[in-house]
């Protein structure tokens, strides 16, 4: 259900801004999409774990609020992460 640190760093440099960018908006989204593709995956064998189902909600909605975020700082960098993550809105 969780990233490896080898992952999660590979993300990180996939989408950062600068050199030293790690907590971008940009790098966030990244990592909660990566987490949240490996808890559906988790659940669509475990269908009656509904802690970990609260946990991916949780999730989602903080990517939500990460990407309106980002939608109103700069459409530019938004459209530009939807489409290169293949996120749909």
């Amino acid at each position: 259900m969780s990233i490896t640190a080898e992952r999660k760093q590979a993300l990180i440099t996939e989408y950062k801004t600068n050199e030293t960018d790690t907590g971008s908006p940009e790098v966030q989204v990244a990592i909660l999409t990566e987490r949240i593709q490996n808890l559906t995956e988790h659940l669509k064998t475990h269908a009656k774990d509904f802690h970990s189902r609260r946990g991916l909600l949780v999730m989602v909605g903080q990517r939500r609020r990460l990407l309106d975020y980002l939608k109103a700082k700069n459409q530019g960098r938004y459209d530009t992460l939807i489409q290169r993550l293949g996120l749909r809105r």
